[in-house]
């Protein structure tokens, strides 16, 4: 953990500005909007302890938050994902087991099992973001939507990040 730590903090450092300087200002008709951040959560490492999972999640959410004037909905949302992370890696669980010391990443647990991770975290991140953004559920199939466009843009979006800068 102490050895990766150089690379998550570049990791954190260079989501945060992406998803500030550029991310932010991609939208379409108001329903799609990618929130890349989220791969610093989905990238640690398996044993991260989980108070370090939460506490590195309310500091990337507040970030993110502070950047753009949200009010702790980003926060909120990747603290929700964090908490979230060990149920989903129970439940997808390779037979195997996860390999000890690893991320995981496309190169190490493959396509389908990468892709439905990511998919429910950024999913139920999403979720949380967009109704607490709303904080009703008027125009709910509205909101609905937005998160559904939203949450493929942002897998797809993580998936080329994967294929692109991840080495096995």
């Amino acid at each position: 953990m102490i050895k990766g730590l150089p690379k998550e903090i570049i990791l954190f450092i260079s989501l945060v500005f992406a998803q500030v300087f550029i991310f932010n200002n991609i939208q379409f008709s108001g329903l799609i909007n990618p929130n890349v951040y989220v791969l610093f959560i989905l990238l640690l490492p398996f044993s991260t302890p989980g108070w370090l999972l939460l506490l590195s999640s309310f500091f990337l959410g507040i970030s993110v938050d502070i950047f753009s004037q949200t009010l702790g909905m980003h926060a909120f949302a990747c603290v929700f994902m964090a908490a979230l992370r060990p149920i989903t890696l129970k439940i997808l669980s390779t037979r195997e087991g996860y390999i000890p010391n690893t991320s995981p990443r496309i190169a190490d647990y493959g396509f389908i099992w990468f892709f439905r991770y990511a998919f429910v975290l950024i999913f139920f991140h999403h979720l949380a973001l967009f109704y607490v953004d709303v904080f009703s559920f008027h125009g709910f199939f509205r909101t609905l939507l937005r998160v559904i466009l939203s949450v493929t843009f942002t897998v797809i979006i993580v998936l080329i990040e994967q294929y692109l800068f991840e080495r096995k």
